[in-house]
């Protein structure tokens, strides 16, 4: 069936029988248990995460995305030079921390510039205990293979299936096989991969998502991460609504179905407040695997069908 035919039926359906059959697929081939997660340093009922995340470009982006405009990697602890990334995650082993997520701002052809870097993120594997996730960004083959025996545990990328959208939302040049080479090339590594997709990232409009999650499914991902459009106050999003949570709970449908033994996870980056209790409870009836810090009455309806629930210390990407 053609992407959008496939598409089209999955709207078409009744959503509480489409949940109810993705939910039974997912139980079938991943398990009964919901696993949540508290990413980062995120404080969540009284715990916190032990998984920070480092910006190896400090607050600086080239394309300067409409979603984002830089603001999320204000969050992140800034590490500009190799000897400051080696310092930085010798201070969070030191802390405590499980691992670091490395991560930063694009160069204008959407690749990090991971090169300065590799010897020190040997280096830091070499003398802590810190597990490394790397978000990496267009990547090519030899990037990834240095970043791979620099011991990095496992590799981020976002997806996006339309390059309308890389162009009009990223301010990227690039094509759809550049897009699915990165994939590739990560794959190639025999490392896990752990492929985000963004549901609304064209102005919370549904346009290339299926598409990525076709790119997705030919390259063994070790899990899937759905992203939700969270409008970002005075960015050029920060006045469309994100995607209907039902809309989402569709998608979730139609990625079970296409990938029905692969773990799905639900990110951190969602819509706060109402949206976010309708969506995780919507994610727990869809069979999702994993939640970043679910809200309460998601965790009461996995308590009701049965669920065990788990929760881990690390961003809801961490493979363990």
């Amino acid at each position: 069936m053609a992407q959008d035919d496939e598409w089209s039926d999955i709207l078409s359906r009744d959503l509480d029988g489409l949940m109810e059959e993705a939910r039974g697929i997912s139980q079938d081939n991943v398990g009964t248990d919901l696993q949540c997660f508290i990413p980062g340093t995120m404080h969540y009922m009284d715990d916190h995460g032990k998984y920070p995340t480092i910006s190896i470009t400090g607050s600086a982006c080239a394309l300067n995305c409409d979603h984002c405009q830089r603001k999320i990697l204000d969050s992140m602890i800034p590490a500009t030079s190799p000897e400051e990334l080696l310092t930085v995650c010798q201070r969070l082993a030191e802390g405590g921390n499980i691992g670091v997520l490395i991560s930063g701002g694009s160069l204008p052809d959407g690749t990090l510039p991971w090169d300065p870097f590799i010897d020190a993120i040997a280096e830091v594997k070499a003398t802590t205990e810190l597990k490394i996730t790397i978000h990496t960004g267009l990547i090519d083959q030899d990037t990834a293979r240095r970043l791979d025996e620099a011991g990095v545990d496992e590799f981020l990328i976002d997806v996006i299936g339309s390059e309308e959208t890389m162009l009009e939302v990223y301010h990227l040049d690039s094509t759809l096989e550049e897009m699915e080479s990165s994939l590739a090339v990560l794959e190639a590594t025999g490392k896990p991969i752990i492929p985000h997709i963004v549901v609304g990232l064209h102005y919370g409009q549904i346009r290339g998502e299926a598409v990525a999650l076709d790119m997705v499914a030919r390259h063994k991902p070790y899990a899937l991460v759905i992203v939700v459009l969270r409008p970002i106050r005075n960015s050029p999003m920060g006045h469309v609504d994100p995607p209907d949570p039902e809309m989402v709970a569709r998608f979730m449908a139609l990625a079970r179905f296409r990938m029905p033994d692969v773990p799905q996870a639900l990110s951190c980056a969602r819509p706060p407040g109402k949206y976010r209790k309708r969506l995780d409870s919507l994610a727990v009836e869809a069979g999702v695997n994993r939640i970043a810090m679910p809200a309460e009455e998601a965790l009461e309806r996995a308590r009701e069908l049965g669920m065990g629930i788990e929760f881990h210390h690390t961003c809801c990407s961490k493979s363990f």
